[in-house]
């Protein structure tokens, strides 16, 4: 991570702190997330750490679901409220894991609904958390406010806006009702894409698409689903035609957004009145 400075991650924290993010399959893959190596420690007491299930988490606290037979309800019963919880995230490059503990306290616990054995432990974090998580989360948050509020502000896909987004290169494939064509992506945007293909533009309009990227840093290939909205020849050149296309916005990945975000963001750097 790292790709914020301190003034971002402090708007970060003023403005998303308790907006609570559910680790749902996307959101995991989304932030690289190691499940298998979450974990809770009882502080100042003997216990664990224990494996544990973080349901969600925001800047100021966490949901956690343990094992009611793990040894923390004994505690819990005993008074002891200090916690730990361990947060581990892959990192692309062959770089170890990004893991720390973050200090809490448990301030209520009930059986989970869906599996009585199991403890939900609602968690207030007693000190500010991280920056890594902060900017983890609060990109998260960010990136699906971005879709609203950044909708049709596109990115031209030159050698530097390539270079931010990590993205591999600009040629691609376009699937046109399931039949590939090549292409050269322009520009795109949280809602839509513009690029440059053979075809004859009024055989386009209105056809369903699914439009691949290819991400470096991690590596990640994901389709974009949409509508073809307008196709008109290139000027001077017979041959190609300039495509547009819509998301289906609920289709949207959330990890393209991501990427979307941290665009944005190393250009409020480079101009930091650019507004949030």
């Amino acid at each position: 991570m790292g790709f914020l400075t301190s003034q971002q991650l402090n708007r970060y924290y003023d403005c998303f702190q308790k907006a609570e993010i559910t680790f749902t399959k996307e959101v995991i893959q989304a932030m690289s997330f190691n499940t298998q190596q979450a974990s809770i420690r009882c502080v100042g007491a003997e216990g664990g750490p224990w494996p544990c299930v973080i349901n969600s988490s925001s800047m100021v606290g966490a949901k956690v679901i343990v094992p009611q037979h793990c040894g923390i309800y004994e505690k819990l019963q005993d008074g002891v409220s200090a916690v730990s919880v361990w947060f581990s995230f892959f990192q692309s490059n062959g770089k170890s894991d990004l893991s720390f503990y973050v200090s809490g306290r448990v301030v209520s616990y009930t059986p989970y609904t869906v599996t009585p054995d199991l403890l939900l432990l609602n968690i207030e974090y007693t000190q500010r958390a991280p920056d890594d998580l902060i900017e983890k989360l609060g990109l998260l948050v960010d990136a699906k406010a971005n879709t609203t509020k950044r909708g049709d502000e596109r990115i031209e896909l030159n050698a530097e806006a390539m270079r931010k987004l990590s993205l591999a290169k600009r040629e691609t494939i376009i699937y046109i009702e399931n039949i590939p064509r090549r292409c050269i992506l322009r520009d795109i945007s949280f809602s839509g894409a513009k690029f440059i293909m053979a075809g004859i533009a009024p055989f386009l309009l209105n056809k369903d698409c699914v439009l691949k990227f290819e991400f470096e840093d991690p590596t990640v290939v994901m389709g974009l689903r949409g509508r073809i909205i307008r196709a008109e020849l290139v000027e001077k050149r017979k041959d190609l035609i300039a495509v547009a296309m819509a998301y289906t916005l609920p289709n949207v990945p959330l990890a393209y957004k991501i990427r979307l975000t941290q665009y944005f963001n190393q250009q409020r750097k480079i101009y930091p009145g650019l507004e949030a």
